[in-house]
């Protein structure tokens, strides 16, 4: 997986940072997300969900996982009662980050290649922010990292921009340099939201077809990204 057209051809050095999604995108953590989901559904007497249909409850973040499968389950919660089955779904979330959670192919190579390249690099999830950092760091993926932001309390999550821009910020790139890569319809609204170009990747949990989200590109797979780098951009 070569670096080396990345950058090539473009004086201004556009682009100057990629933001990628985490789950569905760097990993596939639905199976861990589903031994937690069903976890808490013991403990509340309700069945387990299958992990296809834990797959399509991911996505706009914890609170809104637990409500989906709370719902599915037959027992819809709201209010203060939605707030304690998310509170206590922190903890059972918290032991189920790495258990079952693969890389998804090409993932780590890619960083490496874009970090090689001399792009700054940034993981924004809706996943919180304690996990986020735990995951990135058990992957290994941290070492290629410029930034690292998961959802925290005063930061809309995706698809609003507001994480895109505190992972900008925090590397000191303007929205314009950048693009986003993730899987989902949040991904590519937030990215559009926040005026970048954003790349989508086959595969993940998106409920809709990919290629009807809007993207500028659609992929396979993230081992094709480096190569599309060194095409995508070369009049930018």
């Amino acid at each position: 997986m070569s670096a080396a057209p990345l950058l090539a051809g473009r004086p201004d050095g556009w682009p100057k940072a990629v933001l990628f999604d985490l789950d569905g995108t760097l990993i596939d953590s639905a199976p861990d997300i589903a031994a937690a989901t069903n976890e808490l559904m013991a403990q509340h007497g309700l069945p387990a969900h299958s992990l296809a249909d834990v797959r399509a409850m991911i996505g706009n973040g914890v609170s809104k996982l637990v409500e989906r499968a709370f719902a599915a389950g037959g027992r819809p919660l709201e209010g203060g009662a939605l707030d304690d089955a998310v509170a206590e779904m922190m903890p059972i979330y918290g032991r189920h980050l790495t258990r079952l959670t693969t890389v998804l192919p090409g993932a780590r190579e890619c960083l490496a290649a874009l970090s090689g390249a001399g792009l700054k690099l940034a993981v924004v999830s809706n996943k919180p922010m304690p996990f986020t950092r735990a995951v990135v760091d058990h992957y290994g993926f941290s070492p290629f990292l410029a930034a690292v932001q998961g959802a925290e309390p005063g930061i809309a999550k995706k698809p609003a921009p507001d994480m895109l821009f505190a992972a900008l910020a925090g590397m000191d790139v303007a929205a314009e340099h950048a693009f986003m890569v993730g899987d989902s319809a949040a991904d590519a609204r937030s990215a559009k939201a926040a005026g970048m170009a954003v790349v989508l990747v086959r595969g993940g949990y998106s409920l809709a077809s990919t290629d009807a989200l809007g993207a500028d590109h659609v992929l396979d797979s993230l081992e094709d990204l480096p190569a599309l780098l060194g095409t995508m951009f070369a009049r930018a």
